[in-house]
């Protein structure tokens, strides 16, 4: 075929390097997507590849890149090139563009793609971590590249930490922004000066590919932006002194939420947290007892007596068999458990590591918004939610935390 010449933004030139992992990040405006889908056009030209473009969720074709790179199909005059069709992209050497979605993919399902010779993970900071666990190993044929395009979204997402905190070895990661863009247009230049005036809170997220402390909106928004200002997010380890306590959300279908938390003198330590559903108290206790801590408490919900319709038993009653000391939350209505909640912040420590999944559960509790009236209402239940209220349990009893072997009786209401 003949010489393509396509223009690319400087920062993008990792893209034509043999590295396994290939990640370019940012704010709006940085040519990011436009030109991972030239780079590929312009490969797959060259020789014959099969391409997988994936996102975490993709209902149809229409969430796909395909639009974007029949556009880009054209304007590189390569349509005599490539063929696309409803489902996929086929040049005249065999190159093949696939898509799919990777939140229904299992083991089996996904090896259908231990063929791809490149992997373009579009908007890849929605990427879960399953996801990324499942697709990696897939992607192993010799000489086989993992591509990434995104921009971030909070510092506790699974790709941020993968791929920018601690990126693997052979990766190329670039931060690019509209700055980096030789073709920054005029109508884009001014929606960026409009953002930086009037929303600056959100501007450095939007533009300047900066990730988020907290999802737009979250109820708990200044608490978490505040924990990285003062750094109570770092390694914490055990005090072998201290007694561990855990604080439970209990759900089958739903998530179980179960935190792990070491109360000190004058500071309240989060150091460790279990979050998983279709798994019963058994398995949870069992896991917490091979932990061989100093326990403390359990803490259950104040519902917790409650007794199972199928089983005739309570979760206490099911815990009280394989815990030392099983308690139950003072019934505390939502909006007083979230004022709580917001105070224990000041005094609480994270584990950098261990906690990763409970921050982000508080940085994404936010309210459902009415459509009708886009006034905020009660906090949303969705699968940040089983965190989130586990911590507001925890506010509710961290003063009743003893590090002593025998505790003091609980009040008649923490039965209620």
């Amino acid at each position: 075929m003949s010489e393509v010449i396509a223009r690319f933004p400087p920062k993008l030139d990792g893209l034509f390097k043999p590295y396994r992992y290939k990640a370019a990040y940012g704010g709006r405006g940085g040519a990011k997507s436009w030109g991972f889908a030239r780079a590929l056009l312009i490969k797959g030209a060259e020789k014959p590849l099969r391409i997988l473009c994936t996102r975490e969720v993709q209902k149809s074709i229409k969430d796909s890149v395909h639009k974007l790179l029949c556009d880009q199909i054209q304007a590189l005059e390569l349509g005599k090139f490539y063929a696309p069709t409803q489902n996929n992209i086929i040049g005249l050497n065999g190159t093949e563009f696939i898509f799919s979605g990777l939140s229904d993919q299992t083991r089996e399902s996904i090896k259908s793609y231990e063929g791809v010779d490149i992997c373009w993970v579009e908007e890849a900071q929605s990427v879960k971590k399953r996801s990324w666990d499942i697709l990696t190993p897939t992607i192993r044929k010799p000489g086989s590249q993992v591509w990434l395009s995104f921009n971030p979204d909070l510092d506790t997402d699974e790709t941020w930490r993968r791929f920018v905190v601690n990126p693997p070895p052979d990766s190329w990661i670039v931060k690019i922004n509209w700055q980096d863009n030789p073709w920054f247009s005029p109508e884009l230049e001014a929606e960026r000066a409009h953002c930086e005036k009037t929303d600056p809170e959100n501007y450095q997220n939007i533009w300047g590919g900066q990730p988020r402390a907290a999802v737009e909106g979250a109820i708990f928004a200044r608490e978490v932006t505040r924990l990285t200002e003062d750094k109570r997010i770092t390694r914490l380890p055990i005090d072998p002194l201290l007694k561990v306590h855990t604080v439970w959300d209990i759900g089958w279908n739903d998530k179980t939420a179960i935190i792990l938390v070491q109360r000190g003198v004058a500071d309240v330590r989060i150091v460790d947290y279990i979050e998983d559903s279709h798994r019963t108290l058994q398995d949870y206790a069992a896991q917490l007892n091979d932990m061989r801590l100093n326990w403390g408490s359990d803490w259950l919900p104040h519902d917790a007596k409650a007794k199972n319709v199928q089983t005739g038993k309570s979760p206490e009653e099911m815990l009280m068999k394989l815990r030392p000391s099983v308690r139950a939350v003072p019934n505390l209505d939502i909006e007083s458990g979230i004022k709580a909640a917001r105070l224990l912040f000041a005094k609480t420590y994270f584990d950098q590591d261990k906690a990763t999944r409970l921050l982000e559960c508080l940085k994404r509790y936010r309210r459902v918004i009415h459509a009708t009236t886009n006034e905020p209402g009660a906090p949303l239940h969705d699968e940040y939610s089983h965190g989130a209220d586990a911590w507001r349990y925890l506010a509710i009893v961290v003063d009743q935390m003893r590090n002593e072997s025998k505790l003091p009786p609980l009040p008649r209401t923490g039965f209620a």
